[in-house]
């Protein structure tokens, strides 16, 4: 009553505005503050942590009283009450710092929000971070990665801005150095240089011909005869409702910054069904003889070339592959069937790793996330281990990161689009909707065990 009465002093004397009230979301145990935790009060007034797992809570109705709040953290969750309700009580006081643990049940951990804007706005609106810089963009689809000429060059599909609902549709770039990460744990702050116009404002690097959206994937840097590197993609050209009408390979120009088009592949109409052709994520293996391949899949290979440039030009280099159709469940064997993902060679592991989506999954038909492994690029795969579920959203096409893991350690790193498409009419999560989200898997993790398959 005292705290009502104090509370209601101040606000009846005072004109200035009442400093928010921080709430800190960290993992039990760990401490590791944790990113992407809704708290949603009684009449549905929803708050998110942000890359620092802080929330500037701000509603004067509610300060200095008792509050409840739902928590939904998509991994993280808080105990149940007598009811069933995971939730926590908490009572605002202008200035104050209030604490919530919640327990991590997933196997991957949670390190933040790679792209969009707001990364660090709740910190911000508590007087923290404020030497983060905002890049304009606000939404961003789907990564492909490649290393080229010492540095790690990044592309995104479809991309939102603030100024229109209708962004960036033919491809946003950015660079940061290979090793582009400064800590191993949460805050994440990854700055990434963008490609930007004469303006400074980000744009497309892919203005190919063809009308509607640019999609890029086979993502790739190779050598030339001449040890020369060229960094090339397969494109596809989009219409609605997400039809892809044509398919070519693309040349980036060093010179101009963007993406040239080499040559039309196929075109709908002009054979009913598209031939093989690089798709997905680049995996480079030498093999017993030699020869360097790179390897092309969504998770698992379907096709693979010599890795040079003149080859990847080449169709009759290419070499068709059928991936393996599903991989079995460590716990009870049942088919687990992929839908997007990628593999790489880990050294720790001493074996190919993959982390895949499944498809048609539970809870979400598209969220729920599968780590496995395999001696061979082309498998065979399993037994498989869930490291990642979601709560009604949607985590998909998600991308390996073998580069960030320091030497000798047994960490694996990898991002997905976190958003509401394909899920059963969820609010979209603000700020974090249709964005990149970073996750670390770490494969000495004794639940992790069965996917050794050994």
């Amino acid at each position: 009553m005292m705290t009502l009465m104090v509370l209601a002093t101040i606000l009846k004397v005072s004109a200035a505005p009442v400093a928010p009230c921080r709430i800190h979301v960290v993992e039990k145990g760990s401490g590791w503050p944790v990113p992407l935790v809704e708290l949603q009060t009684t009449h549905h007034v929803r708050f998110v942590t942000d890359n620092a797992g802080n929330i500037a809570f701000d509603l004067p109705e509610l300060m200095g009283r008792e509050t409840w709040f739902d928590v939904i953290g998509h991994g993280y969750e808080a105990p149940k009450d007598g009811f069933g309700m995971r939730g926590v009580r908490l009572t605002p006081i202008p200035g104050k710092t209030l604490k919530v643990e919640v327990t991590r049940t997933c196997i991957a951990r949670r390190l933040g929000r790679l792209t969009g804007g707001g990364l660090f706005a709740e910190s911000q609106k508590l007087g923290q971070e404020q030497d983060w810089v905002e890049s304009g963009v606000l939404g961003c689809d789907s990564v492909q990665n490649a290393v080229h000429r010492g540095q790690l060059f990044w592309v995104w599909g479809d991309t939102t801005l603030a100024r229109y609902p209708l962004g960036i549709f033919d491809g946003t770039s950015a660079r940061t150095p290979v090793r582009a990460l400064e800590s191993f744990e949460p805050p994440l702050r990854l700055h990434l240089n963008y490609f930007t116009n004469n303006q400074g404002k980000p744009r497309g690097i892919a203005p190919l011909p063809g009308s509607g959206p640019t999609w890029l994937t086979a993502y790739v840097s190779l050598p030339d005869t001449n040890g020369t590197p060229h960094l090339v993609s397969s494109y596809v050209k989009i219409k609605p409702p997400l039809e892809g009408y044509l398919w070519g390979l693309t040349v980036w120009n060093d010179a101009t910054l963007e993406f040239e088009p080499l040559r039309v592949i196929w075109t709908n109409g002009a054979s009913a069904k598209r031939p093989p052709l690089p798709d997905g994520h680049p995996a480079f293996w030498t093999d017993p003889a030699g020869q360097r391949w790179v390897y092309f899949g969504n998770p698992f290979p379907t096709l693979r070339c010599p890795a040079a440039f003149e080859a990847w030009q080449d169709a009759a280099t290419w070499e068709a592959l059928t991936p393996q159709a599903t991989v079995p469940a460590a716990t009870d064997g049942v088919a687990i069937q992929p839908h997007s993902g990628a593999i790489a060679w880990h050294p720790w592991r001493k074996r190919w790793v993959t982390v895949f989506m499944q498809r048609f999954g539970k809870p979400s038909a598209f969220g729920e996330l599968w780590y496995a492994e395999a001696d061979a690029p082309t498998g065979p795969w399993g037994p498989a281990v869930k490291i990642l579920s979601h709560e009604n959203y949607t985590f998909y096409n998600p991308r390996l990161h073998p580069e960030f893991t320091p030497d000798g350690s047994p960490m694996l790193f990898f991002e997905g689009t976190f958003t509401m498409q394909f899920a059963n009419k969820p609010a979209p999560t603000p700020r974090y909707d249709y964005n990149q989200i970073l996750y670390r898997l770490d494969l000495d993790d004794p639940a992790l065990r069965p996917a050794w398959g050994k």
